[in-house]
């Protein structure tokens, strides 16, 4: 550790550690030199994953690579980030295909098929080499609801060219996607403003 967390009192022992510990640093980001694909997984009951791929939607783009957004569930209202995004052109093609969460839907069959039309769409992305990331967002909530299969997604996620990476977000992501993904981080909720304070959606934090 470093910082005000290290034993060493005096400023010379401490900087000889720090040079031992660059040493070892550059060592271990010399070793790992593999370039792939990655699929990477955002679940939890948190606030946070939609937002978390969309900083590697911003952060692709902002290496002029291409990118597409499919939305699974949500579509029942127009979000900032779309708005701000789309000044990025063809270079990101962004994709709403529901129609809201399911309580306000209330039709499974219409839900169902929403859905499955959403895959379709996706699957069309996750075989296009010239996206260099696919966002596949509140799919994990499709397949925790049974409106998707993971064999479907698992295949389609095979389709992907080699340095194709794809994020997927929602909460209750399953077992056999967690056990496919190359990083998986879990949202954990502590607090949230809607549940213990009454506050409102609000453009900016939530849409």
């Amino acid at each position: 550790m470093g910082g005000t967390l290290a034993p060493e009192a005096s400023a010379d022992a401490y900087r000889r550690r720090m040079e031992r510990r660059k040493e070892v640093q550059q060592q271990r980001v010399g070793e790992r030199n593999l370039e792939k694909g990655l699929v990477l997984v955002f679940t939890g009951d948190g606030k946070g994953k939609t937002t978390a791929a969309l900083g590697l939607v911003l952060r692709t783009l902002g290496h002029g690579e291409q990118v597409a957004v499919v939305q699974f569930i949500k579509g029942g209202w127009h979000p900032g980030e779309a708005k701000a995004l789309a000044l990025f052109g063809e270079a990101l093609h962004w994709h709403a295909l529901g129609e809201g969460f399911t309580w306000e839907t209330q039709d499974r069959e219409r839900d169902r098929e929403l859905v499955q039309q959403a895959w379709q769409r996706s699957l069309t992305y996750l075989a296009d080499g010239e996206r260099k990331l696919v966002v596949l967002d509140e799919v994990n909530v499709a397949l925790k609801l049974g409106y998707l299969e993971l064999d479907q997604v698992l295949e389609g996620l095979a389709l992907r060219p080699e340095l194709t990476h794809v994020a997927l977000t929602g909460r209750g992501a399953p077992a056999g996607l967690l056990e496919r993904a190359d990083l998986v981080t879990e949202m954990k909720l502590l607090r949230h403003p809607f549940r213990e304070q009454g506050v409102k959606a609000q453009a900016g934090i939530e849409f």
